[in-house]
C-alpha cells in the first residue's frame, strides 16, 4: 500500500514561495502518475496539478496556472509543487495524490496534507 507524506507548509506573505514536497514508499514510484490537491476551510477539496509518470506531462488549474509548477525526482520518489506569486486565496490544506483515475483531475489516494497559509 503506498504512503504519501507531505511536507514544506507553512506561513508565508502573500508574493511570497514555498516548495511542497511528498515521499511516496510502498511501490514502484516511478510507475505512478501524481497529483497534488488543496482544500481551503468549507470548500471542497480541488485540482492543483498533475504530472504523469515521466515527467513529461503536466496539467494544473486556471487559478495556479503560470504561477505553480509541479515536478518529480523519481530517484527520490518524490513530487515538488512549487509555488510563486501566493496568494491569501492559495491558504488551504494541500495534499499529494495518486493512483490515477482520470486524468488529470481524478485520483483514489492521498497523503495527510500540510497546512499553507497565506498572510496578506
Amino acid at each position: 500500500q503506498v504512503q504519501l507524506v507531505e511536507s514544506g507548509g507553512g506561513l508565508v506573505q502573500a508574493g511570497g514561495s514555498l516548495r511542497l514536497s511528498c515521499a511516496a514508499s510502498g511501490r514502484t514510484f516511478s510507475s505512478y502518475t501524481m497529483g497534488w490537491f488543496r482544500q481551503a476551510p468549507g470548500k471542497e477539496r480541488e485540482f492543483v496539478a498533475g504530472i504523469r509518470r515521466s515527467g513529461s506531462s503536466t496539467a494544473y488549474a486556471d487559478s495556479v496556472k503560470d504561477r505553480f509548477a509541479i515536478s518529480r525526482d523519481n530517484a527520490k520518489n518524490t513530487v515538488y509543487l512549487q509555488m510563486n506569486s501566493l496568494k491569501p486565496e492559495d491558504t488551504a490544506v494541500y495534499y499529494c495524490a495518486t493512483d490515477l483515475i482520470s486524468w488529470p483531475e481524478k485520483f483514489g489516494s492521498w497523503g495527510q496534507g500540510t497546512q499553507v497559509t497565506v498572510s496578506s
